[in-house]
């Protein structure tokens, strides 16, 4: 991982830090990160109701993107339709989501955020909305695409390794 004189891995060319040292910044900036996120805290109102990060997910595409069927969600959230419905189920029961028909096609349903609990799920999401286009705005569309699709390979690398070590572990358990 290291290099001599730490100067860190080339990337070819360019501007910027080599691939180590930009390693390096993100383990440092990584979990700044996530104990920020953490600490934002869950509204009152909310907390009762053991929102998961899936909900979360869920929540803000709503919020953001509006109402919309279970199979646009699912979609969206790279699940199974069946385990939308069943976050829905679950939110729909604890008064966070609803359910109505489609008036353009009388068998489907929309999904949408309680006019109740909209306010409460917008003050909460907002500030990490708010700074998302903070850090953004600046950027070329191409640099967003870029940003978001190493932050999804990123992702995609942490859950294969993930998944290397379970089978790992299973291996030495049988």
């Amino acid at each position: 991982m290291s290099t001599a004189g730490g100067q860190g891995r080339g990337d070819g060319g360019g501007t910027g830090p080599g691939v180590d040292d930009a390693v390096r910044a993100l383990l440092l900036l990584m979990p700044r990160m996530v104990g920020r996120v953490k600490r934002i805290q869950v509204p009152e109102e909310l907390q009762s109701l053991a929102l998961a990060p899936r909900h979360l997910s869920l929540l803000s595409y709503l919020l953001f993107d509006g109402p919309m069927t279970v199979n646009d969600l699912a979609a969206r959230l790279e699940v199974a339709p069946t385990t939308v419905s069943l976050m829905v189920g679950e939110l729909s029961r604890k008064g966070i989501l609803q359910r109505h028909e489609d008036p353009a096609d009388r068998r489907r349903r929309i999904v949408s955020i309680t006019e109740e609990k909209r306010p409460t799920i917008e003050s909460w999401l907002a500030r990490g909305a708010t700074a998302w286009q903070r850090a953004l705005a600046p950027l070329t569309p191409e640099q967003r695409r870029m940003f978001v699709d190493t932050l999804r390979a990123y992702e995609a690398g942490v859950s294969e390794e993930e998944n290397e070590q379970d089978g790992k572990e299973e291996d030495t358990e049988g």
